[in-house]
This record gives structure tokens, C-alpha cells and sequence, in this order.
């Protein structure tokens, strides 16, 4: 399912809207996905070759589902979660692409597939007092600290009354 929505760019003193598509990633976007992971400034990878492409390929489906949010024909953000575990293995955000919302609704559509695919918790992991740290926080999820650089976060799935 595609999702668009409007959202101005601050690239120059007046806004400019442009139109955000959220869909399901493709093997296609697998380029500018790893791109997109090397470029951020936090939780930044030891070892770039340690996520291959072959991971990003499982998690399309077999080991789960990714999204993508595109503007203008280019990927901006995206997010992965894992089937097995219920966990988000992957949000990131394209530098200069943030504080729009992305991560929020990718965010969204990686957990409601979780919790759709049977997943009663939803978990992950990020590097403590980081941009990612406090997001989560502002999410609403639940805290759990690991150690001293690593934040663990749980999201319950709400019951209906």
C-alpha cells in the first residue's frame, strides 16, 4: 500500500512542498537503503561490511518487511522489522531528511505489521542518550536500559476494550 503525504522542505528561507510516499521496499532499494545507513551520524556501524546486502534481500520478506519513504524518486528513509523476533531492525533517515515525520510514520507501518502478523510485544535496540534514544522515548515506547550505550525499547500492542 502507498501512502503520500505532504511535508515543506526547509532548504531555503521560503518552504517548498513536496510529496512523500510511503511504500513496501523492493530489492531495488536495497542501493540507497545501504547508502542511506552509511551516511547517518549516530549509531554509526564498527564495521560497514557486517550488513550485507543478502540481509537487506531476507528482510524484503522472507525474514520480514521493509518500507520506504521516496521523494521525488528518491529514497529518504527506511525501516525494517523482523517476523521471527518482533523486533525493528533497522529505522534510519537520510541526513537533512529529518524532523519531518519520516521515522514516525515508518515507524507506524513497521509495527502495525508486526502486531498484525500476531506479535502481542514489539522490541529494539538503540545506542543510549542518542537522537534515536529520545525518539523512541517521545514515541511513547518503554524504556529498558542494557548498559551504559545500550537502550533497549517495548511497545505492547493496545487491547481493545
Amino acid at each position: 500500500m502507498d501512502i503520500t503525504s505532504d511535508s515543506p522542505v526547509h532548504s531555503t528561507p521560503l518552504a517548498t512542498a513536496y510529496r512523500t510516499m510511503f511504500r513496501q521496499a523492493n530489492i531495488n532499494d536495497i542501493g540507497a537503503m545501504s547508502q542511506i545507513r552509511l551516511s547517518v551520524t549516530e549509531n554509526v556501524l564498527s564495521d560497514p561490511k557486517r550488513i550485507t546486502s543478502a540481509m537487506y534481500e531476507d528482510f524484503l520478506e522472507a525474514a520480514g518487511r521493509g518500507w520506504v519513504a521516496e521523494s521525488d524518486g528518491k529514497i529518504i528513509a527506511f525501516c525494517y522489522a523482523a517476523k521471527a523476533d518482533g523486533s525493528i531492525w533497522a529505522l534510519f533517515v537520510r541526513p537533512g531528511h529529518e524532523g519531518q515525520g519520516l521515522a514516525k510514520s515508518l515507524l507506524g507501518l513497521a509495527v502495525n505489521w508486526l502486531f498484525d502478523s500476531g506479535h502481542e510485544r514489539v522490541h529494539l535496540s538503540t545506542g543510549a542518550n542518542t537522537r534515536a534514544d529520545r525518539f523512541y522515548a517521545a514515541q511513547g515506547w518503554e524504556r529498558s536500559p542494557v548498559s551504559d550505550t545500550e537502550i533497549a525499547y517495548y511497545l505492547t500492542k493496545p487491547t481493545l476494550m
